[in-house]
């Protein structure tokens, strides 16, 4: 093989990486679309999430960005149920919400009947604008939960990973998830917006998620200054307190470039991710593990060792 032939293969696999992440997302927001159009919006969004989980389970052997993460950390059967109890439950939510009308389960919130949402306008034009008010809650939300030690307290499960791959995105604690959908659903409810935006947020942030923790080499470029993408969030999963508490947006930038707190650096992110402080390894001691106290703590870890909450200093 000659230096033009191997030059042609490294420009290709670098243009792979360079489309893998817009490719991805713009597939799997057709294909659920199409849904949508069928009406069966919450059973073709479930079978693109399955695909795209699919997908990157194969190209993170074929084209891994950290072959350390590879190695099996003992915690998919923790990361599953977590999965089934955070994600499940909004799932749940959404689905009631629409069998009872979200406009009536908030109404009283409501300024005026119908709200100030610009409902006039073209339903992709409303999820765009629902997006980015929706991420102003899902941003302070995810940052409060990074500077509040209570919140901190169910959040630090998520951020206990050793690695990231796409089987962690949904490693939540079910309170953590319940609190943050809880936000944008009032948001958007004051303002009037229709059940179809917020969906479609759900959507878009459930796909993003998956993309966000995957441990494949993608290189996105200018898109790191929009969205969130895999080259942000590592950073994001770093113990140190000046890469790790950056970048909170869950699908877009926009408040992170206002508030000062998008980060990405001009070298390689950490390979050793998580916290400090320990944590169990089973699913029910880490359901339990925000509600009790130290001495507890003690008596279900007895290797654990408590570390005073740690706040950033301006």
């Amino acid at each position: 093989m000659d230096n033009t032939d191997t030059a042609s293969q490294l420009d290709g696999l670098k243009l792979i990486k360079a489309l893998l992440w817009p490719a991805l997302l713009c597939v799997c927001l057709l294909f659920t679309w199409w849904g949508f159009v069928q009406q069966q919006l919450i059973l073709f969004f479930n079978m693109a999430y399955l695909l795209l989980a699919i997908g990157l389970y194969f190209l993170e052997k074929w084209l891994p960005f950290e072959p350390e993460w590879q190695r099996p950390d003992g915690q998919n059967m923790p990361a599953l149920l977590h999965t089934l109890t955070s994600k499940g439950t909004v799932q749940i939510l959404f689905a009631v919400s629409a069998l009872i009308g979200l406009s009536d389960l908030i109404k009283p919130l409501a300024l005026i009947d119908n709200g100030v949402w610009p409902s006039h306008l073209w339903l992709p034009l409303q999820i765009i604008i629902g997006l980015i008010i929706a991420e102003f809650g899902l941003y302070w939300m995810h940052r409060l939960a990074h500077e509040t030690e209570f919140l901190w307290r169910f959040h630090a499960i998520h951020h206990a990973v050793t690695k990231l791959w796409f089987f962690n995105t949904g490693r939540f604690h079910f309170v953590d998830s319940v609190v943050s959908i809880v936000a944008v659903v009032v948001i958007m409810a004051v303002l009037g917006a229709p059940m179809e935006v917020l969906q479609w947020i759900s959507v878009i942030t459930a796909f993003v998620g998956l993309l966000t923790h995957c441990n494949v080499d993608m290189r996105c470029g200018w898109l790191n200054r929009i969205f969130n993408t895999p080259e942000l969030h590592r950073w994001h999963h770093s113990k140190q307190l000046h890469e790790g508490n950056r970048n909170y947006g869950e699908n877009l930038m926009l408040w992170d470039h206002l508030f000062g707190t998008w980060y990405h650096a001009n070298y390689r992110p950490p390979r050793d991710i998580g916290i400090k402080e320990q944590t169990p390894r089973s699913f029910l001691s880490q359901l339990i593990w925000p509600f009790i106290s130290d001495a507890y703590r003690k008596k279900l870890l007895p290797e654990y060792e408590a570390i005073p909450f740690e706040k950033e200093r301006n």
